[in-house]
């Protein structure tokens, strides 16, 4: 049995480090590298590399989510048990999660009408604000996942594996009432799906994936992906862990069982693994870079698309650039320029916008825990209209049919998460303002 590869120092495990910014730069060069781009002059085509045959069998790899969820669970359960009350833990993760995407509405409630102005035409000003907000499931998802962590972590000391097994079966469940019932049950796997690789993230900092062995961890990783692999060969699964334009079904969207299936065969490659990631992470140049990836990880995640909805601007609809066939020597060639130019506007947007994400949680006495379910559920469903409208208003649509309300939910969410509100007080100033009025009315 292996221990845990801990650094004492701080507190931090680099292993954890590793896996959470290999992510993240997973998701960046995929997002980058999908699209398949062409403009008549009013219309934007926006096609996916990964429809190319055969290429489903990288999504496997590719499709880190999983691993965020199971990274963020480790170092959630490792935070919790450092933090001086559950209120204090709470008001500081909905903070960190909600505060960075203010700066990102605030850009994205002007850019739409900017772009017209500029004659950019409706049909890529409308995908541009969809693209800028689609990604923001993620935080709200990741929200409600925080959320429950102090009961699924109270959960976790009492039966310990057992949990993210019955969250799996959960999922099953409600995988076989979305496909024989109604499809809108599936949406649950959400909280199931998520919550359970999230569990799995406890299990690695006080349970049996602690210790994990070269030889059991592999095992993991064949039980994993075989069990993948026998689900989408016998079962109503897509090959595809990412959604596909024109796909039947997805297995992201919403999520499905066979995301689990998924994240065990990553972990347990990553596990087996760990001791030669943990020594490359220990040297200096690498732990430099993950440190100052790790301090802006929430910025890269919300403003790498933004970079990438520049560089098309510039290109696709400036200089009509169309993206070469998928696997082409063109495609090839072209598709490091393409990353250079991505990661030269990302680098700029973060010299900017980074130094939001670093500011500390506020001081003050935390929030009573209602007030923080409160302003974790509005935070959230803010985030989830975000990313079902985007942030384009219609043309003949009014503000309400807008970013704006959504925008306003995730504003009150993270202002009730930063100060505790005295309802005596509130509910004096309320029944004075009702009396002044009441003083005036004719």
């Amino acid at each position: 049995m292996q221990t845990s590869p801990r650094s004492l120092a701080a507190g931090r495990d680099v292993f954890l480090d590793l896996v959470r910014a290999g992510a993240i730069l997973a998701v960046v060069l995929q997002h980058w590298l999908m699209p398949v781009l062409a403009f008549d002059g009013t219309t934007i085509a926006t096609g996916n590399a990964l429809t190319t045959p055969g290429w489903w069998a990288f999504t496997w790899l590719s499709q880190v989510m999983p691993l965020v969820f199971f990274a963020g669970g480790a170092a959630n359960l490792l935070s919790l048990r450092r933090a001086a009350s559950t209120r204090a833990w709470l008001a500081a993760r909905a903070q960190r999660l909600l505060l960075p995407v203010l700066p990102l509405a605030a850009v994205w409630l002007v850019v739409p009408e900017a772009l017209r102005e500029l004659g950019v035409p409706e049909q890529p000003v409308a995908v541009a604000g969809s693209i800028a907000g689609q990604l923001l499931w993620f935080l709200a998802v990741y929200l409600v996942t925080v959320l429950l962590a102090p009961v699924m972590a109270a959960a976790h000391r009492r039966w310990g594996l057992a949990v993210p097994v019955l969250l799996t079966a959960a999922a099953a469940v409600v995988d076989v009432a979305r496909f024989g019932v109604a499809a809108e049950v599936g949406y649950l796997n959400a909280v199931f799906v998520w919550v359970a690789v999230h569990q799995l993230g406890f299990c690695y900092v006080e349970g049996p994936l602690a210790g994990l062995g070269r030889r059991a961890a592999l095992g993991l990783a064949a039980t994993g992906f075989g069990g993948a692999a026998v689900l989408v060969t016998s079962g109503p699964y897509a090959a595809s862990m990412i959604g596909m334009p024109g796909a039947p079904m997805s297995n992201m969207s919403p999520p499905t069982m066979v995301l689990v299936a998924v994240a065990l065969g990553q972990l347990g490659l990553l596990l087996a693994a760990r001791p030669a990631l943990t020594a490359f992470a220990a040297r200096p140049p690498v732990a430099a870079a993950l440190g100052w990836l790790g301090a802006r990880f929430m910025s890269i995640y919300l403003w790498h698309m933004p970079a990438l909805i520049v560089v098309t601007g510039v290109a696709v609809l400036g200089f009509g650039y169309a993206t070469p066939e998928p696997g082409t020597p063109e495609w090839l060639a072209a598709a490091p320029v393409w990353l250079v130019l991505a990661a030269g506007v990302l680098l700029a947007l973060l010299r900017v916008v980074a130094g939001v994400e670093a500011r500390r949680p506020a001081r003050s006495a935390p929030p009573a825990l209602p007030q923080l379910v409160v302003a974790m559920t509005l935070g959230a469903a803010g985030l989830l209209g975000l990313a079902a409208r985007g942030f384009t208003t219609p043309v003949d649509g009014g503000w309400q049919a807008g970013p704006l309300p959504w925008v306003a939910l995730v504003l009150g969410g993270f202002l009730l998460a930063r100060r505790a509100l005295d309802v005596a007080e509130l509910a004096g100033r309320a029944l004075a303002v009702w009396q002044r009025a009441r003083r005036v009315a004719p």
